[in-house]
C-alpha cells in the first residue's frame, strides 16, 4: 500500500492517541480532527477563564504524532507534563498553556496548533472539529425517569443510562480545513475513544457529517472495553447500534474489533450490518495493558483494512 494514502482520524483524549500513534506506521500524510468539547481539568480551567477552545484534546494528539527523535520525545514530555502545586497551577498541563498561548498571539488556532506541531516535529497535521467550543448534552435515563445532563465531564461519568447527546451550539461552525481533509481523504476512521463524548459529536457537525458522507472509504475502531459511566452497560453491538441511530444515513466499509472483546459475533456482525460494514477481528489490544490498544498490532489491522477497501475498489 502507498505510504502517503491519506487519512483523516477522527477522536478525542486517548482514543484518537491510540490511533494515531497507530496510524503513523500506515501513512506519512495523517490530519487528526479532534473534539473541541472539553470542560473538565485543565483544558475547562481555560476554556472557562479565556473563552477559548479546550486544547487538552489537541495536546494530546500532537503529542502522539511527535517526531520520534530525542528532539520529538522531549518536547512531547515538555508538553504533556503537569504541575503539582497547592496554587493556581495545579494540574494544569504545560502544552495546554503553551497551545493556549499561541492562539494569543496568532489569533489563529489552526496557526498556533501548527506552530506548536513544527516543535514538535508532528508527523501530520492536528486540527479541532469545529472554531467554537462545544457543549455537549445528553439524554439520560435513571431510576427516577430521564433527566438532561450537559457537560462533557458530567456525560462521562453520569451513573445514568445515555439515551441520545447532541451538541450546543446546535449547528456549530466546523474547522474548514477538518472538512476539506476529510473531503479529499482516502480513508476516514472514526474511533476508538468515549463513544458519546469523543466519537459520536464529529457526526452532529452538519458540515463534518456532510463530508464524511462524499468521502472515499470509512473505517471504524471498535473499544476493546466499556468505559466507566457512559457506556458501562453497553455490549459492543450496542456501541454500533446507538452510533447508527445518531447518523442513520452514515456507512462505514469495515469495524476492526479485537476477538476477545466481542462475545457475542452473531450480534455485533449484525449491528455492524447496519452501518452496511464487514467486521475485520484482529488481535490488537496490547498484551502488557489489555485495556488499551497495541499501536502495532492496530496498524496491522488498519494495513489490512485499507488493503481490503482498495482491493473492493480495484
Amino acid at each position: 500500500m502507498d505510504n502517503a494514502v491519506r487519512v483523516v482520524a477522527l477522536g478525542g483524549g486517548h482514543g484518537l492517541s491510540a490511533s494515531l500513534q497507530a496510524l503513523r506506521h500506515v501513512s506519512r500524510n495523517l490530519t487528526a480532527v479532534v473534539t473541541v468539547a472539553d470542560d473538565g481539568g485543565s483544558s475547562g480551567r481555560l476554556r472557562s477563564e479565556l473563552g477559548c477552545l479546550p486544547p487538552g484534546d489537541l495536546r494530546m494528539a500532537l503529542s502522539a504524532l511527535c517526531d520520534d527523535t530525542e528532539w520529538g520525545h522531549i518536547w512531547r514530555d515538555i508538553l504533556q507534563h503537569r504541575f503539582h502545586t497547592n496554587g493556581p497551577l495545579n494540574n494544569h498541563a504545560v502544552g495546554n498553556l503553551l497551545i493556549v498561548s499561541t492562539w494569543e498571539r496568532l489569533g489563529d488556532p489552526v496557526a498556533g496548533l501548527d506552530l506548536v506541531g513544527r516543535l514538535l516535529g508532528a508527523r501530520g497535521v492536528v486540527l479541532p472539529m469545529s472554531m467554537v467550543p462545544l457543549e455537549i448534552a445528553a439524554t439520560v435515563r435513571t431510576e427516577q425517569g430521564s433527566a438532561v445532563v450537559r457537560g462533557q465531564s458530567r456525560v462521562a461519568s453520569t451513573t445514568g443510562e445515555v439515551i441520545s447527546i447532541w451538541l450546543e451550539p446546535a449547528n456549530p461552525p466546523a474547522c474548514p480545513q477538518a472538512v476539506t481533509a476529510i473531503e479529499q481523504a482516502d480513508f476516514v476512521v472514526l474511533g476508538p475513544g468515549s463513544w458519546y463524548t469523543s466519537v459520536i459529536p464529529h457526526l452532529l457537525v452538519p458540515e463534518l457529517n456532510r463530508a464524511l458522507h462524499t468521502s472515499r472509504h470509512r473505517v471504524l475502531t471498535a473499544n476493546l472495553v466499556t468505559q466507566h459511566g457512559e457506556t458501562e452497560n453497553m455490549s459492543p453491538g450496542d456501541h454500533l447500534r446507538v452510533l447508527h441511530s445518531h447518523a442513520p444515513d452514515l456507512r462505514f466499509e469495515t469495524v476492526i474489533a479485537d476477538p476477545v472483546a466481542i462475545r457475542d459475533l452473531d450480534d455485533f456482525e449484525a449491528a455492524a450490518g447496519l452501518l452496511g460494514a464487514r467486521v475485520l477481528l484482529r488481535q490488537v489490544r496490547s498484551a502488557r495493558t489489555p485495556e488499551t490498544h497495541d499501536p502495532l498490532r492496530l496498524a496491522a489491522a488498519y494495513r489490512d483494512a485499507f488493503e481490503g477497501a482498495l482491493g473492493d475498489v480495484g
